[in-house]
This record gives structure tokens, C-alpha cells and sequence, in this order.
């Protein structure tokens, strides 16, 4: 199954409470405040990793929590601080938080690291309130309670090349000539119901990622057909290659199809319609491929590129083209909402950032606790 959003809830782990306790020893009549911190809790980490391709396992599960810290103990003893929690997913993901709608992190490259959901402090025991004039304090602090929120997870694929054209254009054909990857081909429209990604090699200094997305139809991005869901996957590439059957099946006008593509390019994002683009006419091995070839470049009076899949016709120069093309591509910037403005972290001296969830009004003020028998 392939995935490319989902939507999960994180919770990080609370701080443990810090502990009130007196030392008791035999002849030590007044041992004085040895009650430990809590242990900090666990942080929600998601790391970009090659591991992965899709979302799918994160659709498999939905709530994900961190290890929440311990209690402080008596004798000095500080809780154990909570252990993070690593989520991995595939490059390419953009986290959002859902209830805010602003991005937290854009995942491009494998090992880059966000911290999702800040794990709490763990609260003073009696220890750190001690003083000259408080010798014996009854004063220790609760543990605070990690962060948490919902996060929308949604996947663009890296790739350098994007295939798009009609349903049955003969981009998952393609993709299966030029590279090692296997899209599943049949002779219906809407075969690719997801993206599929293939590297090509040319020499050992020539070599890129090519992305087939289902095909488009008019109104895609209205929702109608498939191609809709996937056009953000091409959003990343640096070039654009835009296949266009030389006879269709159903006997439609190609230059009639190149053209209501590149409107639903523009209708989607602006942005993505300027990218750079190599027209490509296909099934040149057809009867009356070069003359619909001839009249497709006059009309759109441009340079048209002419292939054959299944014969291997014109691949070659299409591959050079794309060289050329990557090589004098800019960078792409992706289209997304602006970040709204995070809400300010606390931090304290020697202690971890923490964002209380559920902000508590005078959360630290200390915690008076009944007297000890025998003090």
C-alpha cells in the first residue's frame, strides 16, 4: 500500500515529580532534605530516513508517546530521564501542525531531525530548596507534562524529473526503459494509481531520480481522475517532461491535450507551470507518428522531441536532453503556507526546553506537604 499523508497524534513524556524525603540515620537526629529530582520526560523525534518511501506505517498507527520520566527518590536519588522517541520517515515529508496549520519542518534530506513534542521537566525535590534559613523545607515540585499535538504528515517525493501527460501517454513504459523500476503497464487508463520513482543512470556522473505520476485528466485539479492527489510530487523536480500520445486511442487532438494539461498545471500552482518543460511525442513506431509529430511542433512552434519506448526510437536523445535540462535548472521552491509564529520555549539553566501542553497557572510554585512523623 502506498501512502503519502497521514495524520498522527504525539504526546512526549511527562516530567517525573520531585520526591520530599529526610535522611534517617542512626545517631544522625537531623540528617536534613535528601529527596531527588524527577527525571526529565522523553522527547517525540521524527528523523528523515532512506528506509522508507511512503507513509504506510504511519497509517498503521495513530497515537504515538514517549517514555515519561521517573519520580525522584529519597537518598539523593533523581528519577531516570524518559527515552526519546524516534519516528522515521521517508525524505520528502512536510510536518504541519494540524490544529495551527503552520509547517514545523520540511524533511528533504536523510538524517534531518525535528523535535515534534518536547518532553517535560522533571520537578525539584526537597533538595534544591534548601537554604541557611530553610533547613528543613517541605517544598518539591510536580513533573511537567510533555507536550502534545496533532501532525499532519504529507510526502513529496524527491525527484529531479517528473513524467505528466494523459492517462496511457506511455510514462510508466518509459520510466520502465530508461531505469530499473517496474510500474505496473496495461493497455487501460489510469494503470498508475500512485508514483512510482526510478533512477537513471547515464555515466557515472550523469545520473538522476525520474518520478511517473498517475495520469491527468481535465479538471484534475477540481479532484477529478487520480492525478490530482499526486501533482505536489512533482512539485520538488527541477524539470518537467510532458509526454504527448502521437495518435490517441480515442482519436482526440494532441495539441488539444498538451494544451489542457499546461492548464491544469497553471490551475494547480503557477509556480509549478513555470518549471522547465521538454515536449515528448510518443508511440513514434505507430503508422502516421511523423506527420502528427511534424503538426504538433508547428502548432505549439517549438521543439518537439520524438520517441518510442518500445523500440528504443529517440530515447537516447531524450535521456542527453534531460542531462542538458538538469544541468541549467534552478533550484525549485516549493509552494507552502508560511510558518505561523511558534509559541516561546522556556529554557532553564541546565534543565531541557519544555512546552507544557495544557499550561497549568502556577504550575512551579512549590508544593507544601504535610510534616513527617518522627522529623
Amino acid at each position: 500500500m502506498f501512502a503519502d499523508r497521514a495524520t498522527i497524534y504525539v504526546k512526549a513524556g511527562d516530567g517525573g515529580n520531585g520526591c520530599m524525603s529526610f535522611r534517617r540515620e542512626k545517631y544522625v537526629p537531623r540528617g536534613g532534605p535528601n529527596g531527588g529530582d524527577g527525571g526529565n520526560g522523553g522527547s517525540v523525534v521524527i528523523r528523515a530516513s532512506a528506509n522508507h518511501t511512503n507513509l504506510a506505517h504511519m497509517s498503521r498507527q495513530r497515537h504515538w508517546k514517549a517514555e515519561r520520566g521517573e519520580h525522584g527518590e529519597g537518598s539523593d536519588k533523581f528519577g531516570r530521564t524518559g527515552q526519546d522517541l524516534v519516528i522515521e520517515v521517508p525524505p520528502g515529508t512536510i510536518l504541519r501542525d494540524r490544529d495551527r496549520g503552520h509547517v514545523l519542518r520540511d524533511l528533504k534530506e536523510p538524517g534531518d531531525t525535528v523535535i515534534v513534542a518536547q518532553g517535560g521537566r522533571g520537578g525539584h525535590g526537597n533538595t534544591h530548596f534548601k537554604s541557611s534559613t530553610n533547613r528543613a523545607p517541605r517544598q518539591h515540585e510536580k513533573g511537567l507534562p510533555g507536550e502534545e499535538r496533532c501532525i499532519v504528515l504529507e510526502l513529496k517525493v524527491i525527484a529531479d524529473v517528473g513524467l505528466i501527460g494523459l492517462p496511457n501517454a506511455g510514462k510508466s513504459t518509459l520510466l520502465s526503459r530508461i531505469s530499473r523500476a517496474h510500474p505496473e503497464i496495461a493497455d487501460y487508463p489510469f494503470t498508475t494509481k500512485y508514483p512510482n520513482l526510478g533512477s537513471v543512470v547515464i555515466d557515472p556522473e550523469n545520473a538522476f531520480v525520474v518520478a511517473d505520476i498517475p495520469g491527468l485528466i481535465e479538471g484534475a485539479h477540481t479532484g477529478l481522475g487520480l492525478g490530482h492527489e499526486f501533482l505536489r510530487h512533482v512539485e520538488r523536480t527541477g524539470l518537467l517532461v510532458h509526454l504527448v500520445e502521437a495518435m490517441p486511442v480515442d482519436e482526440s487532438d494532441p495539441v488539444h491535450n498538451y494544451r489542457m494539461i499546461r492548464k491544469e498545471l497553471e490551475q494547480y500552482s503557477p509556480a509549478l507551470a513555470e518549471r522547465p518543460e521538454l515536449v515528448v511525442v510518443t508511440k513514434m513506431d505507430l503508422t502516421g507518428a511523423d506527420e502528427a509529430r511534424d503538426r504538433i511542433a508547428a502548432e505549439l512552434g517549438r521543439e518537439v522531441l520524438a520517441i518510442s519506448a518500445v523500440s528504443g526510437k529517440g530515447i537516447p536523445i531524450l535521456l542527453n536532453a534531460i542531462r542538458e535540462g538538469l544541468k541549467n535548472r534552478s533550484k525549485p521552491e516549493d509552494v507552502e503556507s508560511p510558518p505561523a509564529e511558534a509559541p516561546p520555549v522556556k529554557i532553564l539553566p541546565g534543565k531541557k526546553p519544555s512546552v507544557a501542553a495544557a499550561p497549568v497557572e502556577n504550575e512551579n510554585a512549590p508544593v507544601e506537604s504535610t510534616p513527617v512523623a518522627g522529623e
